[in-house]
Parts: structure tokens; C-alpha cells; sequence
């Protein structure tokens, strides 16, 4: 993506994430990878994920293969 991270819009936090955990991701949609920044940074840094990385990394979550 030639796209500056900071010029990125819509982003919205996941349906799971809720309450004041500080804990919580933001995905972008309408692009063609799948950017994802902390809600807490919002200006910060953004990562941007390929779709089928994006799908690996969601799977391993689900998987906790990231014990804490």
C-alpha cells in the first residue's frame, strides 16, 4: 500500500471488544490489505496486514497460539 498510515480513514473497533480493557484494535475496511492500529494511538503507527495474512493471524488468535 502506497498509502501513509496517517491517511488512512474508517477505521471502527471489533464487536468484541468492549468495557475499558485498553486492549482493543482498530481495523480499516475499503482498502486492499487490512489496516489494523491500537485504539489507544490513534495517530500512531499502523500496520497493514495482506488479507490472507490478516486470516492467519486471526486464526492463530482463535487458536492461542499467543498464550499471555
Amino acid at each position: 500500500m502506497d498509502r501513509s498510515e496517517h491517511s488512512l480513514t474508517g477505521w471502527y473497533k471489533s464487536s468484541y471488544s468492549g468495557g475499558n480493557q485498553g486492549e482493543c484494535l482498530e481495523v480499516a475496511r475499503g482498502y486492499d490489505g487490512v489496516p489494523v492500529r491500537d485504539s489507544k494511538a490513534v495517530t500512531g503507527p499502523a500496520l497493514v496486514f495482506s488479507v490472507d495474512g490478516w486470516s492467519v493471524f486471526l486464526d492463530a488468535v482463535k487458536r492461542d497460539h499467543f498464550p499471555g
